[in-house]
This record gives C-alpha cells, sequence and structure tokens, in this order.
C-alpha cells in the first residue's frame, strides 16, 4: 500500500470509489446503503479488503484469473525491470519479452506456430473472428463466412463477441449484433437434449445437423470453449472431441478453442484442449497467462493459418490489417514468461490435478449430504456444483438462493462465484476456481463454507 497518496485514510478511499468508480457487473443502486467491496492486499489464496477482513479467494480474482496466487514479488520485479528498459512499442516492432514468450508458449503447444498478442480474452476471439473472415474473402471467394459457436458458451463482452455468446442474459439489450454468427447446442450430458447412449458423439453430430442447414460452403469457423466456464462448469463428455475433430475435417471448418479461462494450467494441463487429443487452428487465451500481473491476450495459430496472410505479397491488401494498441506493451509478455516459471518450478500442474480431484471428492460428499446439488462436475481446479430445487425433476433451485449461498460464504470469508445473469432459469451453478498453488486445508475452509451456507439457505 506504500506508494499512494491517501492509502493511509482508507475511508477515503472508499468515498472515492462509491463517488466515481463504475463497477463491473454490479448494480450500484445498492451501494447508496452499503459500502463498494475494496481490495486493498493480496498474499496467496488470501486478499484483505478495506474493512480489514481476511477473505480465502477460490475464484482466483473474481474471474479465475490469478493462477498462481497472490503477492508474487518475482513477477513484479521483471515487469519493474521491463518497464525500466523497454515499456512498449506498437506491435509492428519485436519486443525481447514478446520475443521470448512466444518461443516458451509454442513449445507448450505443438501444432501451433504463431502468436498475435492484443489484451483481452474479448479482442482475442475478435482477432480469430477478422481472420476469418479474411480468409473467406481471400480464399473462398467471400463464401465461407459464417461463425459457429455453442449454446453456453461465452467468448467475449464486445458486440462481436456478444454475437457468439450462447449466453442470453449476457447479450441482452445489446443488439443488433452482425451477421453471421449461429448457434449450435450445448454438450451438458445432465441436461441432455438427447436420450441416447454416446450422448457425446450425439451432441457432437447436433453441429454438422447446423452446418448442413447453413451450407459447409458458407461456414468458415466453429468456436469452442474447451470446458464451458461462466455457462455452468461444462465439461464435454466421451466422444464428443473427437467427432468434433471429424466434423470440422470434413467440411473444411477451422476450429477455435478459447482458452481465456480455461489456458495456462487451470484444468491440470497446459491448455484444456490438451486433454482430449484434437488439433485446433486458432487458440485464444488471457486470464491466466500472466495471472493478472499484467494485461495481455495472446491468439495463436498454426503455419498454415498464417500462411493464407502472405501468400501474395505483391497485393497490398492480403496482410492481416490489424492493429491492438496495448498488444505492444511489453509488461504483459515479461509477466507470462515468469508466471509461466513459477508454474514449472513449482509444479503447479500436478498440484491443480491433486488439489481438484480432492475437490471434485469433496463436492461428492457435499452431494450425498445436501439434496439440494444436483450435480457436480469439472477438472482440475475448475469446478461446479449444480444446485436444484428437485433432484428426480432436475429443475433449478431458486436464483435468489444461489446467491444467498454465495453471499453466505462471503460472510464466512470465503469468496466463490456462481453463474449469474447468463442462462435465462439456469444461472444456479456455484462456481469454484481456486489458484493452482491450493492447498488440502485451503480446498477444507472452502468447500466447508459451502457445506454451512446450504444448509442455512436450504436447510
Amino acid at each position: 500500500m506504500e506508494g499512494f497518496a491517501g492509502m493511509n485514510d482508507i475511508g477515503a478511499v472508499v468515498e472515492a470509489d462509491r463517488a466515481h468508480v463504475w463497477h463491473h457487473l454490479s448494480q450500484h443502486k445498492q451501494y447508496e446503503t452499503v459500502d463498494p467491496r475494496v481490495i486493498v492486499e493480496g498474499k496467496g489464496m488470501r486478499v484483505w479488503d478495506a474493512k480489514g477482513k481476511e477473505h480465502i479467494d477460490a475464484v482466483s480474482g473474481g474471474v479465475w484469473t490469478v493462477n498462481v496466487g497472490y503477492g508474487r514479488e518475482s513477477i513484479a520485479n521483471v515487469v519493474r525491470d521491463q518497464l525500466i528498459r523497454m515499456n512498449y512499442f506498437a506491435g509492428a516492432a519485436g519486443s525481447v519479452p514478446g520475443a521470448l514468450f512466444s518461443k516458451k508458449l509454442i513449445e507448450k503447444m505443438p501444432g501451433m506456430s504463431r502468436v498475435y498478442y492484443s489484451n483481452s480474452g474479448s479482442e482475442a476471439n475478435e482477432k480469430v473472428y477478422k481472420m476469418v473472415r479474411q480468409i473467406a474473402h481471400r480464399h473462398h471467394g467471400g463464401r465461407k463466412w459464417k461463425i459457429l459457436y455453442r449454446d453456453r458458451d461465452y467468448h467475449g463482452t464486445t458486440i462481436a463477441a456478444l454475437a457468439s455468446a450462447g449466453q442470453d442474459e449476457r447479450a441482452k439489450m445489446y443488439g443488433p449484433f452482425p451477421e453471421g454468427f449461429v448457434r449450435v447446442p450445448h454438450c451438458l450430458e445432465y441436461r441432455a437434449q438427447w436420450d441416447v447412449p454416446n450422448y457425446g458423439e450425439r451432441a457432437a453430430d447436433a453441429i454438422e445437423e447446423v452446418i448442413l442447414r447453413e451450407g459447409p460452403d458458407t461456414v468458415g469457423c466453429l468456436i469452442l470453449e474447451p470446458v464451458t466456464a461462466g455457462g455452468g462448469v461444462i465439461v464435454p463428455p466421451n466422444g464428443y472431441w473427437e467427432r468434433v475433430q471429424e466434423i470440422c475435417r470434413k467440411y473444411d471448418i477451422l476450429l477455435a478453442i478459447d482458452e481465456v479461462v480455461c489456458g495456462v494450467g487451470r484444468t491440470g494441463t497446459w491448455f484444456g484442449y490438451q486433454h482430449y487429443g484434437i488439433e485446433p487452428d486458432f487458440v485464444t487465451m488471457a486470464k491466466g497467462v500472466a495471472s493478472g500481473y499484467a494485461a495481455i491476450s495472446c491468439t495463436v495459430t498454426t503455419e498454415r493459418v498464417f500462411d493464407m496472410f502472405k501468400d501474395d505479397p505483391n497485393d497490398p491488401m492480403s496482410y492481416f490489417r490489424d492493429i491492438s494498441t496495448f498488444g505492444g506493451c511489453t509488461s504483459g509478455p515479461a509477466a507470462a514468461l515468469e508466471n509461466m516459471r513459477i508454474i514449472e518450478d513449482e509444479g503447479l500442474l500436478a498440484n491443480t490435478v491433486a488439489m481438484g480431484d480432492y475437490c471434485l471428492g469433496n463436492l461428492q460428499t457435499l452431494m450425498e449430504k445436501h439434496k439440494v446439488i444436483g450435480d457436480v462436475r469439472g477438472k482440475g481446479l475448475f469446478l461446479g456444483a449444480e444446485l436444484v430445487a428437485d433432484r428426480g425433476t432436475k429443475e433449478p433451485a431458486d436464483e435468489k438462493k444461489v446467491a444467498a449461498v454465495v453471499a453466505d460464504c462471503n460472510a464466512q470469508g470465503v469468496i466463490i462465484g456462481m453463474t449469474n445473469r447468463s442462462i435465462p432459469g439456469l444461472n444456479n451453478t456455484l462456481c469454484l476456481s481456486p489458484a493452482l498453488i491450493a492447498t488440502k486445508d485451503d480446498i477444507d475452509q472452502i468447500t466447508g463454507a459451502i457445506d454451512g451456507a446450504l444448509t442455512r439457505v436450504f436447510g
């Protein structure tokens, strides 16, 4: 807290926040009667608010971002040193950390080749959409321009990204949206659309049905989260990804994997898609790339995609005519390099697998105790518990009661998340994404808080 004038008067900070800050995802009417939350310090898995209350953070910064935990001096130091040496130059030129991180990243992603820097997950996905559209014009006579996206998936907050949002409440009142974005069915077996033994393959076949309806010669790209995040922590069922890859190759459709949440260790591998043996054409990432210590996102492509933009050097319109101003900041890749070193040196991928299994086991134990839990699911330290009013009918639990569970945990000093303003009638999943450094004691504290909250809210 040193170095900021006025930080000794935390009351003045809170009042300045109340008077001038427009918070994300917040109804500000509440701040007429309660203080806005101001987080002033973090260390490891824990944060402290302006009132001095300690919280264990089970959602990695509120939006699954701070993968290696708070207070990492080594990341702060490399960012400081880099900013003094060279803080910024437009992305038409290179930088030392940008070059080194791209090499390090590609080493973790066999089959991928090129890294395009920007500064948010939304922007990283926008780059994919622009690349797909330009490829359509240059190589397919303008035909293969449509982009398929999945129900319950989310790809960002810009207008084009919301056009590909499978979360209707996220997109409500922000239209009209650009054309060419087409929804395919979700793959959540707990709320299956088909009563079949091979649900994963059937859910993938539904994508092919949409392709055939739209016309394969009009579809350029399919974008999917490897594990759906804000739409309910949905792990695709067996057989799904293999069939998806087969369908994309059959119709010459580029496959984009949105790793903005899952990327850089969250699921126990470097990237979520690597659990399934698929070979994407695009991979986007942000959040955990630098664990929130600096802004950075990446749109990673194969060499085949890259080559489509340099096939005719004499054509002034052939290259990717795009710029991201803050994609030229050097702090992002500098922080990302150190973030990746920490994950490697501290064995955090293995810890994520072990603690993820432990947490899933705890949630399954809670499910035996609390009938309000209809399903638990997840991969690595990325987990969800769907709450229901009735297990037999799977009627979703009342959203206000789900929110009350989150509030009760918060009162206990444990910050958890929930699906919120996303899926109409289905904002009923508790979401957990603790930092990759989590211990059994941390997990026990988190699931213990949920246990108590469920008892108080639902009885």
